[in-house]
């Protein structure tokens, strides 16, 4: 059985009446959806809307996804304790085989770390955990019958600088290049908390099913070899135990040309930002991985905005897998 996983940050999917409206939006994304042929859609930045009476849900991806194969596919995301759509940057899982045992974790497997600003005005007198603001999507994917597929849809904290009390007039500038530092180290340690604790689920997964097909995909905000994609890696040449060769998680990325390994454009820089980590009982089955970054545009450079481009600022990964539903090893 073939299988196709991908990953896409849709870049703010909402309905909105400015430009670009979510017409103009579902005019370029939805072939990009179709053309990547995904039997499973890791989606982020999936904006929630409100109807009256209504909880808050995903209409704006339901109008996306109508009319394509994805339609009827089944569909689970991040959830607030009021067990609906978050107004903002939803993890949302589309698929084809049925969505088992859907988790989602934001410091329940870790604790947040402590920390007591230095450039704040006015002056903290104690730590304050530092929380992260998204949470992990975990589900497991039925994938033949007794054939199941752990996956991890994550999109890590952005490398913008988080918010130093005292420390920022306005969103684009900083009082101190100092406070522009502290804020940088802010966002790092939510981003590596994340990964920790996506690494710490990993292991439990490999705790109970030691040959488990694992995937975790998504927007880690993260070259390759940066702290969140190693964390979450568990490679043996970091950890020096050969005994956990076995729970290493492999990266698709690596099967790519070189020339083609980028998912955005940052002032004319090539970064890989997105990333499928795969357990070694999914790498038998992998095949190729492809990166759709043809139209991809640099929203960074001067007088470049969002509104001039309804594509997004990511480009999306698909990995193909072939023979996933045999239930014993090969």
């Amino acid at each position: 059985m073939r299988l196709r996983i991908a990953t896409f940050n849709l870049e703010n999917l909402d309905e909105t009446d400015s430009a670009p409206t979510l017409a103009d939006r579902i005019s370029v994304l939805r072939p990009s959806l179709e053309r990547l042929r995904a039997d499973v859609l890791c989606l982020q930045e999936i904006h929630g809307q409100e109807r009256p009476g209504e909880s808050r849900q995903l209409h704006a991806l339901r109008a996306l996804l109508a009319g394509t194969a994805y339609e009827g596919f089944y569909i689970e995301h991040t959830k607030t304790t009021r067990n609906e759509a978050y107004d903002v940057r939803n993890l949302v899982i589309v698929s084809r085989f049925p969505i088992r045992d859907v988790q989602q974790f934001r410091n329940e497997l870790i604790d947040p770390p402590q920390y007591r600003k230095v450039t704040a005005d006015p002056a903290e007198a104690e730590a304050d955990p530092v929380r992260v603001e998204r949470p992990i999507l975990y589900a497991q994917i039925e994938a033949a019958p007794q054939v199941i597929v752990h996956l991890i849809n994550v999109h890590l904290k952005s490398r913008r600088p988080s918010n130093v009390p005292g420390q920022q007039p306005n969103r684009y500038t900083w009082r101190s290049a100092a406070g522009w530092a502290e804020g940088y180290f802010l966002s790092s340690m939510k981003r590596v908390s994340q990964a920790l604790e996506v690494r710490v689920l990993v292991d439990r997964i490999f705790d109970d099913e030691p040959d488990a097909r694992i995937v975790v995909c998504g927007d880690f905000n993260a070259h390759p070899g940066e702290v969140p994609v190693e964390a979450i890696a568990g490679r043996i040449e970091n950890t020096n135990n050969a005994d956990l060769i076995g729970r290493e998680l492999v990266p698709c990325e690596n099967t790519i040309p070189a020339s083609e390994r980028f998912t955005f454009l940052h002032h004319g820089q090539k970064r890989l930002l997105d990333h499928m980590l795969i357990s070694r009982r999914m790498l038998q089955h992998y095949r190729r991985s492809e990166i759709h970054n043809e139209t991809l545009h640099d929203e960074s450079i001067a007088f470049r905005y969002e509104r001039q481009f309804p594509e997004s600022d990511h480009a999306p990964f698909v990995a193909e897998f072939e023979g996933v539903g045999v239930s014993s090893p090969a």
